[in-house]
């Protein structure tokens, strides 16, 4: 019997108008991501709430990209710059909590950035790869199931 291989559990919560548009480019052009990440289109990155997050790497997600517009660039006006200090608190509560940061990328993808975005989530797949698998909350979905 063949062993399968572990692969990561990736949720993607991509901005409406810039990097869902990226993603959506890169797959035009037949640019390859994995297969993998689950993309969850929102309509800013500044409407992220931590708690979704959280959430998702509470229910087993071995990692978390979110991704917008470029600051300064929101369809939005101020949203991307909401989202920009968010993240920054976000990051502290992560590692307070012990959740490596490898498990949670923030990045700026421009709607013509079908290429970076194909990079982006190639990388960060990859990241959580070398991480593993999300054991932190384990028990607790052992409880629930």
């Amino acid at each position: 019997m063949e062993e399968t291989k572990w692969e990561p559990k990736v949720v993607g919560f991509l901005c409406h108008w810039c990097s869902y548009a990226g993603a959506d480019l890169s797959g035009s052009a037949r640019l390859e991501y994995p297969h993998n990440i689950r993309i969850i289109r929102i309509p800013c990155s500044g409407r992220v709430d931590p708690m979704f997050i959280l959430r998702a790497l509470q229910n087993g997600v071995d990692g978390v990209i979110v991704s917008g517009c470029h600051p300064g660039d929101c369809h939005y006006q101020s949203g991307n710059f909401h989202a920009r200090r968010k993240f920054a608190v976000i990051r502290r509560l992560l590692d307070y909590v012990g959740i490596e940061p490898e498990r949670v990328q923030f990045s700026w993808v421009a709607a013509s950035e079908g290429p970076k975005m194909a990079q982006v989530i190639n990388e960060f797949v990859e990241g959580v790869r070398k991480v593993g698998p999300n054991r932190l909350f384990k028990d607790e979905r052992r409880d629930g199931e």
